[in-house]
């Protein structure tokens, strides 16, 4: 859930995702390049680089960090960037639920989610059937999922749960496998180029959303 703040927060103007039940991408990110959205850009090191690196992408943060959102989107205004990469304030799970329409995300990036371990935290991690039927819906038809973390028991548990998605393929170095030996997206998160200088091993999961079958219907939904 998102912190609602007051009005005498010092963030209480953060950018935040819309409210209403259907929340179209085009009003966010006007344009007609491809979306890309990250889940938890934190202080903004991806967003950046992959602005860089991608000058035709729009693309999209997701931040459930109400100073973190402030802050980015502030600095990506100042770079001339707001026009086309946005920070905003959301659950990303809620907020993905309302986005439409289908079909129209080119690529979603998750790096080193859910840094919670304990039991009673689990109603907090980002990965779930809600937020993968999410992403299978807003997917365009080969549209990708990039997932990496330094944890291997995590990385484990992701790739279940992504294989599990019948709307989702592997799409990994090797045919049938979703696993990268590296991030070919020309951009690191802060956490990845951490880990690459103190030598740890990162792992990579990719996943490419199936074609649609002929005439739509609903997507394929997980569990």
């Amino acid at each position: 859930m998102v912190f609602q703040p007051r009005p005498n927060h010092p963030y209480a103007n953060a950018p935040r995702f819309p409210d209403g039940d259907d929340v179209f991408i085009d009003d966010l990110l006007p344009g007609a390049g491809p979306v890309e959205i990250e889940i938890g850009p934190g202080r903004g090191g991806f967003l950046f680089e992959r602005a860089a690196a991608s000058p035709e992408a729009r693309l999209l943060g997701l931040e459930i960090r109400l100073k973190w959102a402030a802050i980015v989107d502030e600095r990506l205004r100042k770079r001339g960037l707001g026009g086309r990469v946005r920070a905003l304030n959301a659950d990303a799970r809620e907020a993905l639920a309302r986005l439409r329409p289908d079909a129209s995300i080119a690529r979603f990036f998750l790096h080193f989610p859910d840094p919670w371990w304990k039991k009673r935290h689990a109603k907090r991690l980002v990965m779930g059937p809600a937020l993968l039927d999410s992403l299978a819906r807003l997917l365009v038809d080969g549209g990708e999922i990039f997932v990496q973390t330094d944890v291997e028991e995590r990385a484990a548990l992701y790739a279940e749960q992504l294989g599990a998605h019948p709307a989702l393929e592997p799409a990994g170095d090797a045919p049938g496998s979703p696993h990268l030996a590296e991030n070919p997206y020309g951009a690191r998160s802060p956490r990845e180029h951490h880990a690459i200088a103190d030598g740890l091993p990162v792992s990579r999961l990719r996943y490419r959303r199936r074609p649609r079958a002929a005439g739509g219907g609903a997507p394929p939904q997980h569990g």
